[in-house]
């Protein structure tokens, strides 16, 4: 589906040493290393030059081609009859018609002999890798010979009897260029065409030849082949001759032969009987196939092509008979034809393949003189199959399209110089035309247009293309003499179209067009594409070679002094063939984007390579306003991506799609993800996109047929733009159509807004199959996080509705099913008329429920049944299905055994017998099972049922208000069942029952060890002794004594329970609650004040001694303080050298990281990431060093570590190991430094302990004690916050990375502190 397009030609002159037509070219040879031309002309000059090409200057303005010449020195009479290049000799290789073979070398402009052939040399044909030579003599010899001048075989190249004898050779001018040999690509074979003797009308033969031996590998049938043109393609499939059908009044015809000799196809080339094909040459690609066809009145270059087994005559250029044109491929390069005349003019085309397929998805396809047309939104079939053709009075060169609401304009610039113009209806009115053919009449003009080149749209009534004027260099057209003012050369061309008669609606218009030209720019620099401004009426963008973009403004538009004004924000880095301009939303929308795409496959916009491996591409748009939204690009690795355009506008390329290569993404499961589609065939191209709800791409291999995909990323965004259009049935049946998770219409933008729109959803799908279907797929999951994460964008998605409910999404999603079916359900009540069906729908949103609403559904069957049994006629049975049809239906959706246990639920055992047998159960398990129930009293009935189904609330209340009888059945329920309990208080209310319940409440919690709630309990039933040994077992020494009180206990009891809670009290750590108890309840002033020194509650202990005036304890306390106090500094002085250790540490390991990111980084390219052995060697050793991990600590009093972990009072404790020379080392180095701060509960310590110190008069100590205290926190601070620091900056300054520095500065921040209110000022 692909058109062969001419980007751009370059003409020059090669000017010729004899003139007034004394001389002309004759034969031409082309050096693809140095990318030179050489031409031998009639009077046996060599010309030397280099081809022509955009990138030299003036390549349009500057016609004449500087060319070396060089003269060949031959006897008179003799001459040139063959020119080839041999790249290994680096020289030519000439043939003249005395049988000379001459080497000439042009660099030294030397020429040499080296051989000489009997008859004259006709042709020289050198194999495809240069070893060996094909010679042709002019007695119908074919020699074959090496490089080094060595004849290996020869044979005669025609079947002549053994009497006949050669003796005449058969060397003529008009031989020169004669293709008598050709060879296959790899160069093991070739093969040439021999004449039948005596055969008439003349017949030959197509033989193959073996190189190795000479031996004839194949022989053809004697055919009618034309002349001696024979070319083989380069890979060897193929080899094209002509057959000569004059004698069957047919016209030429082509024909492809396999290597083994048979036919393979044939195509017409469609002209006039007695026209003859000179020349046959297939690229190097072998896909295009290049002819020269001589006629009456002028010469033609016809280029064909193949596909789905058909021969395209993609490109027709005519010449003039003088010309005598004759063309060759450019070797390396398949789309670069060279053409050159017999006066030496030489003319370079660049064609591209475009896409047949237009904007709209209707697909032109050139073939000759017809134009077939296939519009992929009715019909989607491949050429040469067609919706429609238009035939036009000559080949078809270029064409453009314009679609419009109302109209459709096709115009097409032909090989005869005519311009034709087609108005087309709406695509909706199109029906009538299928199968329909169109012939086309020419645009009438009393001007000359020129030729035509990048024909472009800038409005329905204006035409802008590059014209070339001068018909020296133009081709064979309708020549009009030139205005003498206009200057030959090349001009941007802009042309007005209008009709003159009345326009049909629905109809094709192929005539009365009339053109006149407005205006001509002339072009100094070589234009490569044309692409029209959407923006701007009558507007275009003109690409010059090497990428440079100019806008192109009308005079009929916003006229803005100047015609063409560059725009360098949208130059591209190099010339791009293929120039598009799409419109974004939401991004600068007065700005178009303008992509090109290179020879070299680079995606370029606005002077940035979005990708390197592209090899086609196209956009898609969701919506009929053609914004685009989506890039879809096609990979050199056969890969297809479907890129957001938002992704593009924020830069996310490289990010999201790591440059197009095969990438596999994570989704929210853990499961991998490709973000590419693997094309099944090599070679696929992308032809077209559908755009819209159709959301498919359309790709075209090389065999040539069409395959339409519909990727899952397009399909989403079109049912999300349907759905925030509020069109629910088409994204339904979208959903259907490419099997998308239904969930989709519910999360696209949160269940909650579609709960709103429920009632839309099920009035405009107005099917309930699919609202079935659709219910019965719901599911508590978000799926646009989970399964379509990686599909959908927010910059794709439109509409106030999704905006406003997305900052929802992040809700719960648990209830999604529940809330969504009962929506479903209450719009199909409200929407929906009555029928059996909808009541099945209903019954389906029902048993879908989260968990199903078994019992609701039970009940409107049981309705339904009710009604059938009533004998009363009721109008609403035949608006319900029977009840047998609902409760199969219910049984299909859900567990029979738990619509079973659902149908017991209702205490309906006639409906629980009826889902037995429905269920196919064993009448033996279910029927003795509802015989016992029935012989039940009712309340009893309900309570076993309840039972049964663990409903144990209702249960309860069944058998509470079955009376006294059960009352201990109602206890041993609650004693089965303990969360019952708070119920059964509220259904009992006799208080001595109640205070029962209570008691065997506290029980259970006193069981399962909840002490202080079982003592709460036991409180409320008066169960004092219970409650006492419920706060003992919890610790709770304040309860114990208060129920001691209340049970008013003895004395010496009382004492006695005191000390045996002061021993459970210590022993659980907590020693000044202990105190408290010996103190206040023990009279034990001793131990009192010893476990307040072991709890450091120093100033407690100095206030209870100087009570009782005990001097010996103020002693105690004033020694113990001391004690405490030195043990404190012994540890914080041991924390200072911790900190410096771990600080030096990490700033050794920080600064050696860093070193050895910036060597790896340096060193990437060419060390592969490996450290050298010597920096290896050093960091291993310095890795080695765990001095700061090893150093053992000094031990504390027994008393100081006792309190400290009691109380937590200490410094955090640190958690985990660190390792040296792991990754996280740093890292833990950090969190240990943190673990190292002072507690809350430290501080305190130190104050009450600072406090004590002074009152005892050991001043000097507490200073001491506060300084060392002071000392440590500081550096711990600052430790912290220069490591900090240091984690965040990638270079470590020696000398301000101190912590002296830090400390001074943590000093001046946080003198005034909290964090510093311990201290005692009178210490400072």
């Amino acid at each position: 589906m692909n058109n062969l397009k001419l980007s751009w030609e370059v003409r020059s002159q090669l000017e010729l040493q004899l003139g007034n037509g004394e001389e002309y070219i004759r034969l031409s040879a082309i050096d693809m290393e140095r990318n030179r031309l050489f031409f031998a002309s009639s009077a046996n000059f060599i010309y030397a030059t280099q081809l022509h090409s955009p990138q030299m200057e003036g390549a349009w303005s500057k016609n004449v081609l500087p060319a070396s010449v060089q003269l060949i020195d031959l006897e008179t009479g003799d001459f040139i009859t063959c020119l080839q290049y041999l790249m290994e000799k680096e020289a030519l290789i000439i043939g003249t018609s005395n049988g000379l073979l001459l080497l000439y070398t042009i660099d030294d402009n030397a020429t040499e002999i080296v051989g000489s052939v009997e008859g004259g040399v006709r042709c020289i044909s050198p194999s495809p890798d240069g070893d060996l030579l094909g010679l042709v003599t002019g007695f119908g010899q074919i020699l074959v010979m090496n490089l080094d001048w060595d004849l290996l075989y020869e044979m005669p190249l025609d079947d002549l009897p053994e009497d006949v004898d050669v003796n005449e050779p058969t060397i003529s001018v008009d031989y020169a260029n004669e293709t008598l040999i050709s060879w296959r690509g790899d160069g093991k074979f070739f093969a040439s065409l021999s004449k039948v003797h005596d055969s008439f009308p003349l017949r030959k033969k197509l033989k193959v030849w073996e190189r190795d031996s000479g031996a004839l590998h194949s022989v053809s049938e004697p055919k009618p082949f034309m002349g001696s043109v024979v070319d083989w393609t380069q890979t060897g499939a193929k080899i094209a001759v002509v057959y000569d059908l004059k004698h069957e009044k047919q016209c030429p015809s082509i024909f492809l032969y396999e290597k083994n000799g048979l036919e393979r196809r044939s195509f017409s080339i469609n002209e006039e009987i007695n026209v003859t094909v000179e020349l046959l040459k297939f690229n190097c690609n072998s896909d295009l196939l290049a002819s020269v066809v001589r006629g009456e009145t002028f010469d033609t270059l016809k280029i064909w092509f193949l596909s789905n087994n058909h021969w395209y005559l993609k490109q027709e250029i005519r010449y003039s008979k003088e010309d005598g044109v004759k063309c060759m491929w450019d070797p390396t390069k398949p789309l670069k034809l060279i053409c050159w005349t017999l006066d030496g003019r030489i003319v370079t085309y660049k064609f591209i393949w475009v896409t047949a397929v237009m904007d709209n998805s209707i697909a032109f396809v050139i073939d000759g003189s017809k134009i077939l047309v296939t519009p992929f939104a009715l019909s989607l079939m491949p050429p040469p199959m067609h919706f429609l053709n238009l035939e036009f009075p000559s080949a078809v060169q270029d064409m453009t399209f314009c679609s419009g609401v109302s109209q459709n304009h096709l115009a097409a610039s032909l090989s005869d110089g005519s311009l034709c113009i087609v108005e087309l209806p709406p695509l909706d009115q199109w029906d009538e035309l299928e199968g329909k053919g169109f012939k086309i009449e020419a645009s009438h003009s009393g001007a000359d247009y020129g030729s035509f080149l990048h024909l472009t749209w800038l409005d329905k009534h204006v035409l802008l293309t590059v014209s070339h004027f001068g018909f020296n260099y133009g081709n064979y057209t309708k020549r009009t003499p030139i205005d003498k003012d206009v200057r030959p050369g090349y001009y941007l061309q802009e042309i007005e179209i209008r009709c003159s008669e009345d326009r049909i609606p629905g109809s094709v218009t192929c005539s009365c067009w009339h053109t006149e030209i407005l205006n001509k720019n002339y072009l100094e620099d070589v234009v490569i594409g044309i692409a029209p401004n959407p923006f701007t009426r009558y507007s275009a963008f003109v690409q010059h070679d090497g990428g440079k973009i100019f806008e192109y403004t009308s005079k009929l538009g916003l006229n803005r002094g100047v015609n063409l004004q560059r725009c360098d924000d949208m130059g591209f880095l190099s010339s791009c063939p293929w120039m598009v301009i799409s419109s974004v939303a939401s991004y600068a929308p007065e700005k178009p984007l303008l992509f090109g795409l290179d020879d070299n496959g680079r995606l370029h916009l606005e002077g940035k390579i979005l990708c390197n491996n592209c090899s086609s591409f196209s956009f898609y748009s969701s919506s009929s306003d053609q914004i685009i939204t989506h890039l879809v690009i096609a990979t050199k690795q056969d890969l297809l991506f479907i890129v957001d355009v938002g992704d593009i506008m924020d830069g996310q390329l490289e990010q999201k799609y790591e440059n197009f290569l095969p990438v596999m993404m994570k989704n929210k499961k853990g499961e991998n993800e490709s973000i590419s589609i693997n094309l099944w065939e090599k070679g696929a191209q992308i032809v077209g996109v559908l755009h819209g709800d159709e959301s498919a791409v359309i790709l075209q291999t090389l065999r040539g047929n069409l395959e339409c995909v519909y990727p899952r990323k397009l399909v989403l965004t079109s049912i999300i733009n349907a759905l925030a259009q509020g069109r629910y049935k088409d994204a339904l049946l979208m959903v259907r159509r490419h099997r998308i998770d239904f969930n989709v219409i519910v999360d696209h933008c949160g269940w909650q807004a579609f709960i709103e729109s429920a009632a839309d959803f099920v009035r405009q799908v107005n099917n309930l199959s699919y609202i079935t279907e659709f219910v019965c797929s719901i599911k508590n999951e978000d799926i646009m996080d989970t399964l379509y994460r990686n599909y959908t964008s927010i910059c794709c998605i439109r509409g106030g509705k999704v905006s406003k409910y997305r900052e929802l999404k992040g809700t719960d999603v648990s209830n999604k099913v529940n809330f969504v079916l009962m929506a479903i359900k209450k719009a199909l009540e409200d929407q929906i008329e009555e029928s059996p069906v909808r009541e099945l729908c209903i019954l389906t949103t029902l048993a879908k429920s989260n968990p199903p609403a078994l019992e609701e559904a039970l009940k409107r069957i049981k309705v339904i049944r009710e009604m059938e049994l009533s004998r009363a006629s009721d109008p609403r049975k035949t608006s319900y299905p029977s009840s047998d049809e609902s409760l199969k239906h219910l049984l299909w959706l859900s567990d029979s055994e738990a619509v079973f246990e659902a149908a017991l639920g209702l205490y309906d055992l006639n409906l629980a017998a009826i889902v037995a047998l429905n269920s196919q159960k064993d009448p033996k398990e279910f029927l003795p099972l509802l015989q016992e129930f029935e012989r039940m009293p009712t309340i009893l009935m309900q309570y076993n049922i309840d039972i049964k189904l663990q409903r144990y609330e209702s249960a309860l209340r069944h058998i509470v208000s079955a009376g006294d009888t059960y009352y201990e059945d109602c206890i041993n329920l609650m004693m089965k069942v303990p969360e019952l309990y708070p119920l059964g208080l509220q259904l009992i209310g006799d208080p001595h029952k109640r205070r029962q319940v209570l008691e065997g409440w506290g029980d259970h919690l006193n069981s399962t060890k909840c002490f202080e709630d079982a003592a709460t309990t036991y409180l409320s039933s008066f169960s004092l002794e219970k409650a006492l040994k419920a706060y003992r077992a919890c610790g709770n020494w304040t309860g114990v004594l208060t129920v001691a009180g209340l049970i008013k206990l003895g004395k010496d009891d009382l004492l006695q329970l005191a000390r045996e809670l002061c021993e459970e009290v210590q022993a659980l750590g907590k020693p000044a609650d202990a105190a408290k108890i010996l103190l206040e309840y023990c009279g034990d002033v001793d131990n009192g004040i010893n476990l307040l020194v072991n709890a450091r509650n120093w100033e407690e202990a100095l206030r209870i001694a100087f009570l009782h005036r005990r001097d010996d304890l103020v002693l105690v306390v004033k020694n113990a303080s001391l004690e405490c106090a030195s043990t404190i500094v012994g540890e914080y002085n041991e924390g200072l050298e911790k900190i410096g250790k771990y600080l030096t540490r990490f700033l050794a390991v920080r600064q050696r990281r860093l070193l050895l990111a910036a060597k790896i980084q340096s060193d990437d390219r060419s060390m592969s990431g490996y450290l050298d052995d010597e920096t290896s060697s050093q960091a291993s050793s310095n890795f080695s060093g765990m001095s700061a991990y090893t150093t053992g600590t000094r031990k504390g009093s027994s008393a100081s570590t006792t309190a400290t972990s009691a109380k937590g009072r200490g410094r955090q404790r640190n958690r985990g190991k660190i390792r040296a020379g792991s990754p996280n080392e740093e890292m833990a180095l950090v969190e240990h430094l943190k673990g190292m701060s002072l507690t809350e509960g430290a501080k305190s310590e130190l104050k009450t302990l600072l406090i004590s110190l002074v009152m005892l008069g050991e001043e000097d100590i507490a200073r001491k004690l506060q300084r060392t205290g002071d000392k440590y926190q500081l550096s711990q601070i600052a430790a912290v916050k220069l490591a900090e620091d240091a984690m965040a900056t990638d270079n470590i300054d020696e000398h301000a990375f101190t912590l002296e520095h830090y400390i001074q500065n943590i000093r001046k921040e946080l003198q005034n502190s909290d964090a510093f209110s311990w201290q005692l000022n009178v210490l400072l």
